[in-house]
């Protein structure tokens, strides 16, 4: 089983990617979500996380206010150092048991990680290629203004806060440029998909 981490910046378009991919029969992942799981109320990171964040970062209902949250780490870069250290490790720890489930079970034969921070967390090593999901600045700050309900600054403050794009496509494999149409997209995605099935192919022959 070949696995492939999915990474790319906020709002490049890694979802639409993972769909398409799922849709070829690939298992998809979603470390976003993994990481909601562990920090929910009884999740692992829960506990450190609002030790570290302190009371304030908590709804109504006790559970993690991802807003509230957000605002602390995106304005600051030691307190997003201090959270990545308490939850990526613990996402790379149930990832790496998914990865030997999935294995097992013969479900797949490409197990695919959608995760926006794979080469700032150090991950980039554990996968066998990496997939890095890109766009044209304009469009990705339009696509975030959209999807957050959020000014131009404030989308500009978050893209600014990431590591920049050209440094993630130094460490890929491959590449798919979502800044087109939805066809063109899918019509890349296609392409990559095919070469992740060969590379899958000739790993299989090496560890004959």
């Amino acid at each position: 089983m070949l696995t492939v981490a999915l990474t790319g910046g906020i709002a490049c378009g890694k979802s639409v990617v993972a769909g398409i991919l799922r849709e070829k029969g690939c298992y998809v992942h979603d470390a976003d979500r993994t990481a909601h799981e562990l920090m929910a109320p009884g999740g692992a990171a829960y506990p450190p996380v609002v030790e570290c964040f302190g009371k304030g970062i908590l709804a109504a209902d006790g559970t993690i206010d991802r807003k509230k949250l957000g605002a602390v780490v995106f304005a600051d870069t030691v307190a997003r150092a201090a959270l990545d250290a308490i939850v990526h490790p613990l996402v790379l720890e149930t990832t790496r048991r998914l990865v030997a489930d999935v294995e097992a079970s013969g479900r797949s034969a490409l197990f695919v990680t959608e995760a926006a921070l794979t080469v700032e967390a150090g991950f980039a090593s554990d996968y066998d290629r990496i997939v890095v999901v890109t766009c044209d600045e304009e469009t990705r700050t339009r696509r975030l203004m959209a999807r957050d309900g959020i000014g131009r600054d404030e989308a500009l403050r978050k893209i600014g806060a990431q590591m920049p794009q050209t440094e993630k496509i130094g460490r890929a494999d491959y590449v798919i440029d979502t800044s087109g149409t939805l066809a063109e997209t899918v019509d890349q995605t296609e392409r990559v998909h095919a070469m992740l099935v060969r590379d899958d192919e000739l790993k299989d022959r090496r560890d004959l």
